[in-house]
């Protein structure tokens, strides 16, 4: 077997769970890693047998009789792709209220399990389920980022190496499959094609069925181009001839299959007005940009397309963090009813706030702030930092706890 070329940072989140948990599921895009991860970089019991679920045979044998299923194998068992037989969820129930200890069942899954009908009531209390994303920038590097942590400090996550534009967009489509970040762009652009075909007409229709399944690659590329924005339905309808009503529906199945994630408006304030529409992100930046037509050169030179797609990836970046952070935390964005926006805010359990706004220029001044000032004002006490990340060099004051700092500083800094 060739070793992953990567060491992924929820591998030791994965390991933890399963000392104390009877089942833990590791869920996520298709390709995104899961099954090397679980093969390769969890520590498990050298009996512990790996049965995917890709294979034809288990897979009618499961469908067929899943209680005996699951009886046949001795534990820990490793099942690949569980989402492809629902029916087990419930075997694996029965199999661990008779003799309950931790680590019997290591899952992995190409859909949202907890949103699989079934199975959230099914193993309830039973599973820990824990989200893998494509590789994060610190994986492709070796190297554990902790930018998620260190905003919550009282020392500024300073980075250390500036990237010139053209650097960053090519981080951006390039993407974090593993599969596509070694092949060049014609061949990465070959993979991205295949992979969206293949992922809308096999993950998609396993979810729910679908009657209209050819619109759905039109939807998936109005939504990468949307990237980075506001969820607006009555837009996305008007621009794919999809009913509002089958819409709904058809951006849920998006994401349940980890395709496309959205990023809740931050409503913990009950005396502001809030806007409370969603932002929608692509969760792989490299398909964005693939299924949009872009390229490193046009979207460096399009101001426009630029701004959201990095913001969606400076977003996915910290969303893939966040997995791994000691802090335990939310990522939301704010927008007040008067037009006032923060691109993201890291909430930690404690209540406590960290602002970020992204900027796609190379200098900055102390307007780019505002909506920061905006979220300290509304919050108070509970508001630690805001951060501008932007295309510049230098750490610059911007006021009080306001501070704007280089983009590489999400995987780069002390």
């Amino acid at each position: 077997m060739v070793k992953s070329l990567y060491t992924r940072f929820l591998a030791d989140r994965v390991s933890a769970a399963l000392d104390d948990t009877p089942v833990v599921a590791v869920v996520g895009a298709r390709q995104a890693g899961k099954s090397t991860l679980v093969r390769e970089q969890v520590a498990l019991p050298s009996r512990a047998v790996y049965v995917t679920f890709d294979d034809p045979v288990p897979l009618a044998a499961a469908r067929a009789d899943p209680d005996g299923f699951i009886d046949s194998y001795d534990v820990p068992l490793v099942l690949d792709e569980a989402q492809r037989v629902p029916e087990i969820f419930r075997a694996i129930k029965r199999a661990v209220d008779r003799h309950r200890r931790p680590g019997r069942y290591l899952l992995t899954g190409s859909a949202d399990v907890l949103h699989l009908p079934r199975v959230s009531e099914s193993l309830a209390g039973r599973m820990e389920v824990l989200t893998l994303w494509p590789l994060s920038q610190g994986e492709l590097a070796g190297r554990r980022e902790t930018f998620v942590d260190r905003v919550f400090s009282e020392g500024l996550p300073v980075a250390e190496v500036h990237e010139s534009l053209a650097h960053l967009v090519g981080r951006v489509v390039r993407g974090g499959f593993p599969d596509a970040v070694t092949r060049d762009a014609e061949r990465r652009s070959a993979w991205f094609e295949s992979y969206a075909a293949t992922v809308l007409q096999r993950e998609v229709s396993e979810i729910a069925a679908i009657e209209r399944a050819h619109e759905l690659p039109r939807l998936l590329r109005v939504m990468a181009g949307r990237s980075g924005t506001a969820l607006n339905l009555a837009e996305i309808s008007r621009a794919t001839g999809i009913q509002h009503s089958t819409l709904t529906r058809y951006v849920t199945l998006l994401e349940l299959a980890y395709l496309v994630r959205r990023i809740p408006a931050w409503t913990g304030s009950a005396s502001r007005r809030l806007i409370r529409h969603p932002k929608i992100v692509m969760s792989d930046s490299g398909l964005a940009a693939h299924l949009v037509g872009a390229d490193t050169a046009g979207i460096a030179s399009d101001s426009r397309e630029r701004g959201a797609l990095i913001e969606a990836f400076v977003a996915m970046e910290l969303v893939k963090q966040s997995g791994w952070a000691k802090s335990r935390v939310a990522i939301h964005h704010y927008r007040s009813a008067p037009g006032t926006e923060v691109d993201i805010v890291i909430e930690r359990a404690d209540r406590r706030l960290v602002g970020i706004e992204v900027k796609t220029a190379a200098t900055i001044d102390s307007r780019d702030a505002n909506g920061l000032r905006s979220l300290a004002d509304a919050t108070g006490s509970r508001f630690h930092r805001g951060l501008v990340l932007y295309l510049g060099r230098e750490t610059v004051p911007l006021g009080r706890a306001i501070h704007a700092l280089p983009i590489p500083a999400l995987w780069s800094g002390a």
